[in-house]
């Protein structure tokens, strides 16, 4: 039997994985992710063989590290870098505060860990002056930050180019002077800096043409590290605009590897929109295998610029891991690391799994529009035809207490099936939804619950449009809950601003009235249906 695998199938880390930075220590492989206002802060995934990937417990756990309350929608951890050198990972990432308008306020951190699962370390704080941070580790022992440079002021490049200045070890602080080192290109917009050395060149590779549909990979070198840096003239080397039938689209933010094989692969973001380039995923992570041309300009192997679904893999032996079970039955004391909460970390005060055993009970908190205390615990969407089902016990008294199943964006769009007190009803079930911030309930009245000590809950998602069900104890069957539901604005594309991460499905529970009545999450099961790639509509 080959041990080899021929093909790398992408997108690798489909769902919200977007911003990938890729780390070789020795015959290990991470790729590091952005979380935005998701906690932990920043996903790791590790493979041997660049086919199988792997989720590891993430670096940024406590607020210590990383305190996230009231951070706006997509603000939080934006593009981390994961690099090692000699026996220690280097973890950098920015915590934005503030996105919208002429200014942004982002602040840049790193921590450190001899083990990638840690235990991480309390973090140095870097500078302000720009995000997208990434560390260098020169021959010469010596270790440099590049970032982008943000240019509030009126009539400037806010993008005003990629600085660089030497970090110091043992002072655990910047050092020297920061140089400008780069403006960009034509394409402008120019972030997402990574460094690297290869034979007598410094490769500087950058993104550009903004993080959507005009998304791309430059690249310029130098044979100094403060420059000047000369652009490859086949800029962009890796995009997909132009392309619109291309299953993989927004390619960029390209990050860089050698293989202990002696091979190389970019790792980058893409994007796969359904119904008018809605992309309910969010942005994703892929692989291109790359060679050096004989004139020493980096290349994707294929020979042209675009990204490929299947990717030739490396010679190295296939090393698949155990999958991760559809089902979580709660019955374990810590969540899952592929579950996620909202901007704070778990606490006993609104979630448990040991005072109930079994069971994940989660105590009301603030609503869906909260930036503060949200009692959620969410999973990334990462297919286009999937199903998920919970089993709810929930025994509200008033309109304020809510417990269900959200498919969830951002406090400006989500999608909730949710049991509630009606003060002529009683128990009942209905549907509420934010669109683009306004608010709405889908079904004309509230489901009266005649019975039902357990509800049970399922939605089944098909690429744009989702469907609710429920079932009361123990019936087996399945009970529509209204029609079919466009979700078409669970994505990055909203008409008023960019935003930057991806559908979760999630166990939700608000108590407006700040009593915090609780709701138990029996379990919880996620289903792939279909995992093949979308076609474009």
């Amino acid at each position: 039997m080959d041990t080899f695998k021929n093909m790398i199938t992408n997108p690798i880390l489909p769902g919200f994985h977007p911003d990938p930075s890729f780390c070789r220590a020795g015959e290990d492989y991470y790729i590091a992710t952005s979380t935005f206002e998701w906690f932990p802060g920043v996903r790791i995934h590790h493979s041997r063989d660049l086919v199988h990937w792997r989720a590891m417990p993430s670096p940024l756990t406590r607020i210590a590290q990383l305190n996230m309350k009231g951070n706006i929608n997509s603000g939080g951890v934006w593009a981390p870098c994961l690099s090692y050198d000699n026996g220690v990972f280097y973890l950098i990432y920015t915590d934005v505060k503030s996105r919208v308008g002429a200014f942004k306020d982002t602040h840049n951190y790193l921590v450190t860990a001899t083990d990638v699962e840690g235990p991480w370390s309390d973090p140095v704080y870097l500078n302000s002056s720009g995000f997208d941070p990434s560390l260098f580790h020169d021959e010469d022992g010596r270790k440099w930050l590049v970032n982008m440079i943000w240019d509030h002021r009126k009539g400037k490049n806010r993008f005003a180019g990629i600085v660089l200045q030497e970090y110091s070890v043992k002072e655990q602080k910047l050092v020297g002077p920061a140089v400008n080192l780069f403006k960009g290109t034509d394409l402008g917009l120019t972030e997402a800096p990574h460094l690297y050395k290869h034979n007598e060149f410094y490769y500087l590779i950058t993104a550009e043409g903004g993080t959507g549909y005009e998304h791309a990979v430059t690249v310029a070198r130098s044979r100094s590290i403060h420059g000047p840096y000369e652009v490859d003239p086949t800029n962009p080397i890796l995009t997909s605009h132009g392309r619109a039938d291309l299953p993989l689209q927004k390619a960029g933010h390209g990050s860089l590897i050698e293989t202990h094989s002696g091979e190389w692969y970019m790792a980058h973001l893409v994007g796969r929109p359904v119904q008018e380039k809605h992309c309910i995923l969010g942005r994703e992570t892929a692989l291109q295998r790359c060679i050096w041309s004989e004139d020493g300009w980096l290349r994707l192997a294929t020979g042209n610029r675009y990204p490929e679904l299947y990717v030739t893999a490396p010679k190295i032996t296939l090393h698949p891991f155990e999958p991760t079970s559809e089902i979580d039955h709660f019955d374990v004391t810590e969540l899952r690391n592929d579950w996620n909460t909202l901007r704070i970390p778990p606490d006993p005060t609104w979630l448990t799994l040991t005072t109930r055993p079994g069971y994940l009970r989660l105590h009301g908190m603030e609503s869906m529009s909260s930036t503060h205390r949200q009692s959620m615990v969410a999973r990334r969407l990462q297919a286009f035809e999937c199903e998920a089902e919970t089993c709810l016990e929930f025994a509200p008294d008033h309109p304020q207490q809510m417990a269900g199943l959200i498919l969830y964006y951002d406090t400006q769009d989500y999608l909730y099936l949710r049991v509630t007190h009606h003060e002529e009803k009683g128990l009942c079930l209905g549907i509420i939804q934010s669109k683009y911030g306004v608010y709405d309930e889908v079904l004309e009245e509230d489901i009266p619950l005649q019975s039902g000590h357990r509800i049970r809950l399922k939605t089944v998602i098909n690429h744009d449009r989702a469907c609710f069900y429920y079932a009361l104890d123990d019936d087996p069957s399945w009970v529509p809950a209204g029609d079919w539901t466009d979700i078409t604005h669970l994505c990055d594309e909203s008409p008023e601003y960019i935003r930057f991460t991806g559908t979760y499905i999630g166990l939700s529970v608000q108590d407006l009235g700040g009593t915090r009545k609780y709701a138990d999450f029996d379990y919880f099961e996620y289903k792939e249906t279909n995992k093949q790639t979308v076609e474009l509509a």
